[in-house]
């Protein structure tokens, strides 16, 4: 499928994409992914390239709004409109009154309808991360505070995103909806798919750099000394669920990773972002465990956190959003500067990346 790149591939002339400067970062004519001059719906690395694009723009119409870019100064509207999505709405936080997340609407020409858009979405539900800057940041990092405790269920953010949620599906359908989402904004698309899965509505996610707060074993280059941690993390973790029947229950029809197990959101990590990076371990951790016939303590571990069952241990609802029975975990190994560019959204759309795919399916 042939998209025009117009103007947007002329102000890119001799520009380097990946070491600009930060506020060019913002603008789809140095930054964006304008190698996609075609559109390939069943080609992953082009889904992934849209979907973070998607995102990107939801963090500029949050820029735009906090510097007052109107008009022809703004810059958020590339990131959606080059790949023929139109801005339905986007949402906005009751508490600092900054935009978090977008409701795109795939409209693409006409002359396009006689090629193949079977792997396109219909809408596309897309949130943003934290942004340090004054107008969002004291908000954001609060957020990102209940995600350490357990509690971005009970936020009023997250309400308002399920509430989109559900509204949209209801309206289209779920086989017509996307979510994506970016570090926190992964979290919240991470909750928010969970939530819809238990309810038997499987809706394809992309996740970004998703937050998952543990100790940093998988930086630990010893194999032996990183396995021997995870065996006895899990085996803690087990002791500790079964001590207060967390979780558990001898009939496997109860099990309840069982409902979430048929949702398979795409994971994608970047092992020098050490706030996702445990992942890599968390999932193949319990492939491991099962192999070496100990997969009953893992089953149990897997489905709960430390900080979790002591947040329960104290009376206090937790929903340790991490913890996830399947995906198609997407690693990229290509190299990076640093923590700022492994954490980053701008990786995701690079048509050089070196990655790794592994699907985890909870059995």
């Amino acid at each position: 499928m042939q998209w025009h790149l117009g103007g947007y591939q002329e102000a890119a002339a001799a520009t380097g994409t990946y070491g600009i400067m930060a506020s060019e970062k913002e603008d789809f004519s140095l930054s964006g992914p304008l190698h996609l001059a075609i559109v390939d719906w069943t080609n992953a690395h082009h889904r992934r390239s849209v979907a973070a694009s998607l995102v990107q723009g939801v963090y500029i119409l949050e820029r735009d709004r906090q510097l007052k870019r109107q008009g022809p100064q703004a810059l958020a509207s590339p990131w959606w409109e080059f790949f023929h999505f139109q801005l339905l709405r986007h949402l906005v936080d009751d508490v600092d009154s900054s935009i978090f997340a977008a409701i795109y609407e795939f409209k693409p020409p006409k002359s396009h309808y006689h090629n193949s858009l079977d792997e396109s979405p219909r809408y596309v539900i897309a949130f943003r991360g934290t942004i340090t800057k004054p107008e969002s940041v004291s908000r954001d990092l609060e957020l990102d505070l209940h995600i350490l405790r357990n509690g971005l269920h009970e936020t009023s953010r997250f309400e308002i995103a399920i509430q989109a949620v559900r509204n949209v599906v209801a309206t289209v359908g779920e086989s017509n909806v996307w979510l994506a989402g970016h570090s926190l904004g992964a979290a919240m698309a991470l909750l928010a798919g969970k939530t819809m899965a238990k309810t038997g509505i499987f809706l394809q996610a992309f996740l970004f750099n998703s937050p998952f707060f543990s100790a940093p074993i998988e930086r630990i280059k010893d194999e032996r000394v990183k396995h021997g941690l995870r065996i006895a993390s899990s085996v803690i973790t087990a002791g500790l669920a079964f001590a207060t029947k967390k979780s558990y229950h001898n009939n496997r029809s109860v099990d309840p990773f069982a409902a979430l197990s048929a949702w398979i959101p795409f994971l994608f990590v970047n092992p020098g972002d050490h706030l996702c990076s445990e992942y890599i371990g968390y999932l193949e951790h319990r492939k491991k465990m099962d192999d070496i016939g100990i997969g009953a303590i893992e089953r149990l571990a897997t489905q709960n956190s430390l900080g979790g069952l002591l947040m329960s241990a104290m009376g206090r609802d937790s929903e340790p959003l991490h913890l996830i029975p399947s995906a198609n975990l997407i690693v990229n190994l290509t190299p990076c500067q640093d923590f700022r560019e492994a954490h980053g959204i701008h990786q995701w759309w690079r048509p050089d990346l070196d990655i790794k795919s592994k699907l985890y399916n909870y059995k």
